[in-house]
């Protein structure tokens, strides 16, 4: 399997680029909208053609480019069907593995930072969202996001992979780019080293972290797959940045 980490410096977020070598076909995790035409020159780079996005949840920081990706290269979406999104062309559902060539994907539902979230397993990876971030998680405060609910998506499905189960979250803003699952075990300072559920509780519920400035205007956008909206002020623009000019057709 071909595989690339790229990276997005606004909102921190990481895109997975997995191509099958046999049938030439590319899959994009979680793309972001800034950034969709250098990902697909990297897939066209690689002799590779987009045949899919596929999202880990509905984000509420960025853009997904899935929308915009169909438009320019002709590729299909893929979500988790639990969403119930009109744009999605392939619904993901847990105990249901999904094969793009000889890649198998094979979905699990995590719930607790979105009620609707999923993570990925691939081979000896697993595409974790922002449910288990490298020595951390996402927050549980919107989207219908539970502390308790989070914590047991981490806890029973995410760290019964084994422990050389390679962990690439949807953000970091650390410089950091891989973990595993024996790391986030041991030493996750919300979730790892033996944290209680009463613990995580009160970690989260002590994070007193601000509204996100993007997300009134990321979530209705992303629930058309990633439609930028038309009233994004100047100072958000950079979101938005790339959606109207593209140099691929």
């Amino acid at each position: 399997m071909i595989f690339k980490q790229l990276f997005e410096p606004i909102s921190s977020t990481f895109t997975y680029l997995l191509g099958c070598q046999d049938s030439g076909r590319a899959i994009l995790i979680d793309p972001v909208m800034p950034t969709w035409q250098r990902d697909l020159e990297v897939v066209n780079a690689l002799g590779l053609k987009l045949a899919y996005t596929l999202d880990t949840h509905i984000h509420a920081d960025h853009i997904t480019a899935a929308h915009k990706l169909k438009q320019e290269a002709g590729s299909r979406i893929a979500h988790p069907a639990r969403d119930n999104l009109a744009c999605v062309d392939v619904p993901m559902e847990e105990g249901k593995p999904w094969q793009v060539g000889s890649i198998v994907i094979h979905s699990l539902h995590t719930p607790g930072h979105t009620d609707n979230h999923f993570a990925y397993v691939v081979d000896r990876q697993v595409f974790t969202g922002d449910a288990l971030l490298i020595d951390g998680c996402g927050r549980t405060d919107f989207q219908n996001g539970d502390a308790p609910t989070l914590y047991s998506s981490v806890h029973k499905k995410l760290f019964t992979l084994p422990d050389e189960q390679l962990v690439y979250p949807a953000h970091d803003y650390n410089n950091r780019r891989i973990s595993n699952i024996g790391q986030e075990k041991l030493r996750n300072p919300r979730l790892g080293d033996g944290k209680t559920l009463e613990q995580f509780i009160e970690i989260m519920k002590n994070l007193k972290l601000a509204y996100p400035k993007f997300m009134d205007y990321a979530l209705p956008s992303n629930r058309q797959c990633g439609v930028c909206p038309t009233d994004v002020p100047e100072n958000l623009q950079q979101y938005c940045d790339h959606s109207r000019d593209s140099r691929q057709g």
